[in-house]
């Protein structure tokens, strides 16, 4: 009997086999890409492709050059490729959506809410900056290439995808091959190369002289351009807390924009769709 008692009693002290079970070690969560990564990503697949290119063909990535017209003081292009035939300056966009716009434009879009600078008005500004240095090229010798990453979808101009344009819009993975297309155009229009080997070492030379590599410019560039975009946003987040002069309701930026385009009606002031009836 006695043992019955202390049997059961050792019994009930062993583990529970379903609680040991339930103990499972977590699993480890996947890293997440940063956006910072993401664009390293993209501008090692650019490079890649950039290293197909003719022999001699030569490129420059991440050039930073003195430009007085611009904010921070500085352009700053992805790439730059001098061949026979063209100069081809590279602007990379991370961006993941539907892409809208028109060349004539200011202002882009992305999945029509996020609204993003025309990127050829910015390349032009890079085009301009690099006469400067390569002062006896014509603007007609620049082809102003737009890359974009698999993750978009365009809803552009027909013809900034069409390679008789010297302003291009492309994807990333079909870059080299819209380079090699266009080159194969441009050979075919002009009777000799426009460009020797030696012009193209010697523009090549030029820009690498002239190419900013300081950090101290570099990290002065990169704080002006978060200062524009710091100040972007809160002009943005201004825009959007307006309120209804006569009940102090927020309105939409599009209820503000009406009023104000009809300021002889509302006197210059912000009213809900409630109060602009009365």
């Amino acid at each position: 009997m006695l043992q019955k008692l202390f049997g059961k009693r050792s019994k009930s002290k062993k583990p529970n086999a379903k609680s040991e079970k339930s103990k499972t070690v977590p699993k480890a969560k996947k890293p997440m890409i940063t956006s910072t990564r993401i664009g390293e990503l993209g501008e090692y697949k650019i490079n890649i492709q950039l290293d197909q290119l003719p022999k001699n063909s030569r490129y420059l990535s991440d050039v930073l050059l003195p430009n007085s017209r611009a904010k921070s003081g500085y352009s700053q292009i992805d790439h730059v490729i001098f061949t026979s035939y063209a100069i081809f300056v590279i602007e990379t966009k991370n961006y993941a959506g539907t892409i809208y716009g028109d060349r004539n434009r200011d202002k882009w879009s992305v999945n029509g809410k996020f609204p993003m600078m025309n990127p050829f008005h910015q390349n032009f500004g890079n085009i301009k900056a690099l006469k400067s240095i390569l002062s006896e090229e014509e603007e007609s010798n620049f082809v102003s290439i737009v890359s974009f990453t698999r993750r978009c979808t365009f809803k552009v101009d027909e013809d900034l995808r069409k390679i008789q344009s010297n302003d291009l819009i492309v994807y990333d993975t079909e870059l080299s091959e819209y380079i090699s297309r266009k080159m194969n155009v441009l050979r075919v229009q002009a009777n000799s190369p426009r460009y020797t080997d030696e012009d193209v070492s010697s523009m090549y030379r030029i820009l690498s002289k002239n190419n900013i590599t300081d950090p101290k410019f570099r990290s002065e560039h990169i704080d002006s351009l978060k200062q524009k975009k710091y100040r972007e946003a809160s002009a943005a987040q201004s825009e959007a807390k307006a309120k209804c002069f006569t009940c102090n309701i927020e309105v939409s930026r599009k209820v503000k924009a009406y009023c104000e385009d009809n300021h002889i009606r509302f006197k210059g002031k912000v009213f809900c769709f409630e109060h602009q009836r009365s």
